[in-house]
């Protein structure tokens, strides 16, 4: 058997979870997840959820579990757990995976503005409108909670800090996948006139863009975090499930030769 951790929390990690399950029955496939959300949607095989505690704590786990294999299939957002894998992995001699999922791409008639931080985010809400509609999740709450003129309808999938909101909101809680007409919905009885979300990637959340486009509305997007250089990395999870197969066989090989 081989052992495959898969540093998960996203439909991807999901779903190679799943066809290792279905498809390479020699592989013993464990998902972690950190423990961030309150019902997190649970992928088949086994789970741990919670920390490691840092590289030293990851690197020892992977030696103690006997893992072969680590597949990063984290939220793109995820900034520590990339770094804290591409720095165990190797002390603990265990070839590591980044699954990432492709960011999205501006397309005719939309009315992008790109920033690299939250903070530079709630700077620029102001100057393009007066409603928002807050889509960038619960941690990073606390960069618009000083703002005291936007209305920001904030949408979370566990309720927030009340200390990070901002003094006039909304609260929606509710999670995706979304569809244009109801994103659609949602702009038009809020009266929404900005846009602000994070580059997740993927078609699970990527209706709010369509909305925004066919009302010309400014986005302001957050680019994704650098990763660690040196990771390799696939944008698929046939690509991934492959790139385990090639270790199960090495593994194999190793442990006959």
């Amino acid at each position: 058997m081989t052992t495959v951790l898969v540093l998960g929390g996203t439909g991807e990690a999901r779903a190679l979870a799943a066809a290792l399950h279905d498809d390479a029955p020699e592989v013993t496939v464990i998902t972690s997840l950190a423990g961030r959300v309150a019902r997190p949607r649970l992928p088949v095989g086994e789970v741990r959820i919670g920390g490691f505690g840092g590289v030293a704590g990851l690197a020892d786990w992977l030696a103690a579990h006997a893992v072969d294999a680590v597949v990063d299939a984290t939220h793109p957002f995820a900034q520590r757990i990339g770094v804290n894998a591409a720095a165990a992995c190797p002390r603990a001699g265990v070839p590591l995976l980044r699954l990432a999922r492709p960011g999205w791409s501006a397309r005719a008639g939309d009315r992008w503005h790109r920033v690299s931080t939250l903070a530079a985010a709630a700077a620029l809400v102001p100057s393009l409108g007066t409603r928002a509609f807050l889509t960038s999740g619960r941690q990073g709450l606390a960069a618009f909670a000083h703002d005291d003129a936007t209305f920001f309808l904030v949408r979370t999938v566990d309720p927030p800090d009340p200390a990070d909101l901002p003094a006039h909101h909304a609260l929606l809680l509710d999670r995706g996948p979304y569809t244009r007409a109801g994103e659609g919905a949602l702009i038009d009885e809020h009266a929404i006139d900005v846009l602000v979300t994070k580059d997740s990637g993927g078609a699970l959340t990527a209706a709010k863009l369509d909305a925004a486009r066919e009302r010309g509305l400014p986005v302001v997007v957050v680019e994704r975090p650098s990763r660690p250089v040196g990771v390799p990395e696939v944008a698929d999870v046939g690509a991934a499930a492959a790139w385990v197969a090639a270790q199960t066989t090495r593994a194999g090989s190793a442990s006959t030769g």
